[in-house]
């Protein structure tokens, strides 16, 4: 799940590169929390980003302040990287300090506008010239958090759509009210990351599915907004949206790929395993029997044939070079 608003702002009545520039005392020991030796001022760079608030995003999606409040306590400590591409080597700066502050007036909810602001801070050394450069310069501004909440909340119904679904569909209007879904109780807070393209207005949004689903990617979703709109009629494509469609599409088509690949390691695995701890069994049988398994029958059958054969054909502990995996020992046999 995920939510911000890329803008570098300072608080209130404060000179933006002013205050950027001038490290506190305050904020020296907090950031000296973090790091593993003590930093002079002038060896670090801090600046302050607006994560995410309780506006409804573009996906119909929104925290309720509460939430603010949790991911303020989650988000002390955590990395900022590019593109939620979760490598070392893009690891640039690190939250030390965060606050839910008041926004401007009420959200389309009706709830008095809420923000979760972040301070972050990286060491200024050649490395990072460029990216502070860009920050200052107001390049860099965009930034999307990741992040895990309990619950799911339709705002029509009540209902939580992580523990069952309901019949009606964010991002539709029923009477009056507009359908959402309330992002509520966080539980973990990931990363936030740089941008080019925020969902929510003014920020970037990607959002994790649970405590350990994938993130649906943006072209998906738009995709799915887009089908949701079409509402079963004539469904007319911009040149854009003919382009989120093809990339959808080829990425897809990649993926099912991959799962059909992965599906026919495990069908042969399953194969080879059983012939050799049933080797009364009739190959091609048990190839068309495999073939009708999905991944995880399969997985559950290569288990248990895979103890079957460590219990036939057991290796000795002291056999010369040393004791042999499972696959080096299926190597041994050509089916």
């Amino acid at each position: 799940m995920s939510k911000q608003t890329g803008d570098t702002a300072t608080q209130e009545g404060r000179d933006p590169l002013e205050k950027e520039s001038q490290i506190t005392a305050a904020q020296l020991g907090k950031i000296g929390a973090l790091t593993r030796r003590a930093f002079a001022p002038e060896e670090l760079y801090v600046f302050s980003l607006v994560l995410c608030d309780n506006e409804i995003d573009r996906d119909f999606e929104c925290f309720d302040e509460e939430a603010l409040q949790v991911l303020a306590g989650l988000f002390v400590g955590k990395t900022g990287i590019f593109d939620h591409a979760a490598r070392a080597e893009n690891q640039s700066a690190r939250i030390f300090d965060t606050a839910v502050e008041a926004g401007e007036g009420t959200t389309s909810r009706g709830a008095p506008s809420r923000r979760l602001r972040a301070w972050a801070y990286m060491a200024r050394c050649d490395k990072n010239a460029d990216l502070i450069l860009e920050i200052d310069a107001g390049i860099k501004k965009e930034v999307s958090v990741g992040c895990a909440v309990e619950r799911v909340v339709c705002s029509v119904c009540g209902r939580d759509r992580k523990t069952g679904a309901c019949e009606h569909q964010k991002g539709q209007r029923y009477g009056e009210a507009l359908c959402c879904h309330l992002l509520q109780n966080p539980t973990d807070a990931y990363e936030w990351s740089f941008v080019a393209v925020p969902a929510q207005r003014g920020a970037g949004v990607t959002k994790t599915r649970g405590r350990s689903g994938a993130p649906e990617s943006r072209e998906a979703l738009g995709l799915r907004k887009l089908f949701a709109g079409s509402a079963g009629g004539e469904l007319v494509l911009t040149a854009a949206e003919r382009g989120r469609l093809a990339r959808e599409y080829h990425l897809l088509a990649e993926l099912a790929r991959a799962g059909e690949e992965y599906l026919e390691s495990l069908r042969r695995d399953v194969v080879k395993l059983t012939l050799l701890t049933r080797p009364e069994l009739d190959p091609r049988v048990m190839e068309e029997v495999a073939r009708a398994m999905d991944a995880a029958q399969l997985k559950a059958f290569q288990s248990a044939f895979a103890k079957g054969l460590e219990e036939r054909f057991p290796v000795p502990q002291l056999a010369g070079g040393g004791p042999r995996s499972r696959e080096e020992a299926l190597n041994a046999f050509k089916l």
